[in-house]
């Protein structure tokens, strides 16, 4: 009578009597009697209960079969206990849903695989560890992560968190922070460690959005669509993703850069491994997410990302709230929230600190209760520590890792004195103007240069000086314009595009 195999016996009746009604000869009330005195007695071998059912469906697709998982089942109860009270806890706020995965960081197994809630009764056979769903902000770590290992930042550079302007092809880009205010000048470890978007749009824009996308598909993110269709909101977690791509990705930062696929076959064959980051890049984003000081600006001290042991930790919030992630690891596992409804409506002021972080920090409780206290990971070669010295901004001086040939010493912040390409502006596009002859359609690159030597670098050619505005003869294309000091250092760029028909000659 119904699609799912483990109805209730009301429900059973109800559609009984639905079908009757629908012109079925037979007495409503004698089947509902018969219902309860055939099923009231019926017992299921095995307990079916939500976070496992879209489990069970992929893993045993014929009859008789068997399938041994790596799943703890007293870690899965608990998982699923903790996800169900937590979303107790929000029901006024439309939030109904979720799913947590565990993972065991150096063997790739699945230790827990809660895929529903089971608060939505007609929705208890979604598989929330697959649902598409925006990523927010857990995106940032491996932006910043790719800008250290390419050197164009450090963990101490500073980032200027205000108002931007942005032009793309659909007009001027505003992004803005969770809490709609700017914090002013901020190094980059605060950036990242309190989430903030303006600092994560201008890296993007350093690394490049093209480089940016295919490290995130290297890293198991299925992207179904090219790195343009999604521009600077790529930084911000425009972008759709699962539990599973996710969990996997940190458990790689957590691996030192050493991405593999996860597994829930138990004692499964040594996968291969590839390197997607660099432990000395990777390192020093644990070390960012890890850091309560740091984060302290955006969530405070006290919060639910705070635990008595190390570990490192991220939360996302996609747009209107629809959903929120809270996604970590310690020495030994990693741990991946997802908190959200199955209308896929907004939420009511639940973002990842509130809804899925006191989830993530429940699970990971569990965990090292039961393992051990869990250790900062141990440097590895190529990154060392260094005093820095701040200058020009509100920053107290401290210590900072650094990849060895990077180090800041010192590093002054005076807004007037920041080099910058003031055009053109990041994803400009020149449109040629096939009637007009080629001389008149030069473009002129113009810089802050903030009392420093740089020079214009365009694709990797060096053009001129850039103490002066040079005129550049347009030609149809993708490019990027640096501005680049004596030492081959990349101060500031720019991407931008011409487009347009060939020029009259």
């Amino acid at each position: 009578l119904l699609a799912a195999p483990n109805a209730s016996i009301q429900r059973i009746a109800d559609r009984a009597c639905v079908l009757i009604n629908a012109g079925y000869q037979a007495d409503c009330q004698e089947v509902k009697e018969l219902a309860f005195q055939q099923l009231s007695q019926r017992r299921l071998p095995i307990e079916q209960r939500a976070d496992s059912l879209s489990l069970a469906a992929r893993l045993l697709t014929q009859a008789n079969q068997n399938y041994q998982t790596s799943l703890d089942k007293n870690l899965q109860d608990f998982s699923y206990q903790a996800l169900r009270s937590q979303l107790a806890s929000l029901a006024a706020q439309k939030a109904n849903a979720g799913a947590v995965l565990v993972l065991n960081n150096q063997t790739g197994e699945v230790l827990a695989y809660v895929a529903n809630s089971g608060l939505v009764e007609d929705k208890v056979w979604v598989d929330g560890i697959y649902a598409p769903r925006q990523a927010g902000s857990t995106l940032k770590p491996f932006l910043y992560g790719l800008a250290f290992e390419n050197n164009l930042l450090t963990a101490a550079s500073v980032l200027d968190d205000q108002a931007l302007n942005i032009s793309t092809e659909q007009g001027l880009y505003v992004p803005q922070n969770y809490e709609k205010d700017f914090k002013g000048a901020v190094t980059v470890r605060r950036a990242l460690a309190s989430s903030l978007n303006i600092p994560a749009v201008l890296t993007l824009n350093k690394v490049g959005l093209e480089n940016f996308w295919k490290m995130l598909n290297e890293l198991g993110f299925s992207l179904e669509q090219q790195a343009d269709y999604y521009g600077n909101a790529l930084a911000l977690g425009g972008a759709d993703i699962n539990v599973w791509q996710l969990a996997n990705a940190y458990r790689a930062l957590a691996n030192q850069g050493q991405f593999s696929e996860a597994t829930l076959e138990l004692s499964s064959p040594i996968r291969a491994t590839k390197t997607i980051l660099s432990p000395q890049a990777s390192f020093i984003v644990a070390d960012i997410l890890s850091d309560r000081n740091a984060r302290s600006l955006t969530f405070g001290y006290e919060n639910p990302l705070a635990t008595p042991f190390w570990s490192a930790v991220k939360t996302g919030t996609s747009k209107d709230m629809r959903d929120n992630w809270c996604v970590g690891f310690s020495s030994r596992f990693t741990v991946a929230v997802w908190v959200g409804n199955m209308q896929g409506l907004p939420m009511r002021d639940v973002s990842g600190i509130t809804g899925a972080a006191p989830v993530w920090q429940m699970v990971m409780n569990y965990l090292e209760a039961g393992a051990g206290q869990s250790f900062a990971p141990q440097p590895p070669k190529g990154v060392h520590q260094q005093l820095v010295e701040f200058d020009g901004f509100a920053q107290p001086n401290y210590q900072e890792w650094f990849i060895d040939g990077t180090e800041q010493a010192k590093v002054s912040y005076w807004p007037n004195n920041v080099p910058e390409i003031v055009y053109p502006v990041a994803n400009t596009i020149i449109a040629l103007d096939p009637d007009m002859p080629k001389n008149y359609q030069k473009v002129f690159f113009k810089a802050k240069t903030g009392g420093e030597q740089l020079s214009f670098w365009l694709n990797d050619h060096l053009l001129a000086s850039a103490q002066q505005d040079y005129a550049w003869q347009p030609k149809r294309g993708r490019y990027l314009l640096q501005l680049k000091n004596l030492q081959g250092q990349v101060r500031a760029q720019v991407r931008f595009e011409v487009r347009g028909k060939a020029f009259v000659k």
